[in-house]
């Protein structure tokens, strides 16, 4: 197994001990890591008592008719939050993490390959955007998103 996804794989795993003991379902929207993030929860131990499920709203006008995201720039931290919010909306669920980017290889709306927004929280203690800028190739920027996706969903699940 590839580092990358041993370190996916164990983060998957602190977040679904995270959830369970915060007894808080999760959901995530994903656009440019098409679902990596909910397939990773989704084989976590036991996720069908705390995962909700994933939104991949890869299109603008997906973003926009299901999770509510305003028309314009979609590689933006008021879209992240907004992606977030429509999760938490949809689902139910008590903690979320999204995540919008430009995985690359080229400039998207304006933003560097490596570009990334990725907001997370809970509907308790609210929702927190930060910018990343990753380097490497596209997958390798998809495979660092997912693992900055799932460590934040770990903090905002233990309170932090």
């Amino acid at each position: 197994m590839p580092r990358d996804d041993r370190t996916i794989e164990a983060r998957a795993a602190a977040c679904a001990r995270a959830a369970v003991v915060a007894g808080m379902r999760v959901v995530v929207a994903e656009s440019l890591t098409s679902g990596a993030i909910a397939g990773a929860l989704g084989r976590a131990a036991d996720a069908s008592e705390w995962f909700a499920g994933g939104i991949v709203a890869y299109r603008p006008e997906t973003k926009q008719r299901v999770l509510g995201v305003q028309p314009g720039p979609v590689v933006t931290a008021a879209a992240a939050r907004q992606m977030a919010l429509g999760a938490l909306s949809l689902t139910g669920a008590q903690a979320v993490a999204a995540v919008t980017g430009a995985g690359g290889p080229g400039p998207e709306e304006g933003r560097p390959a490596g570009t990334v927004f990725l907001a997370s929280g809970t509907d308790r203690r609210g929702i927190e955007v930060v910018e990343l800028h990753l380097p490497g190739d596209p997958a390798e920027v998809v495979a660092a998103t997912v693992v900055a996706a799932l460590e934040a969903l770990e903090r905002a699940l233990r309170g932090g």
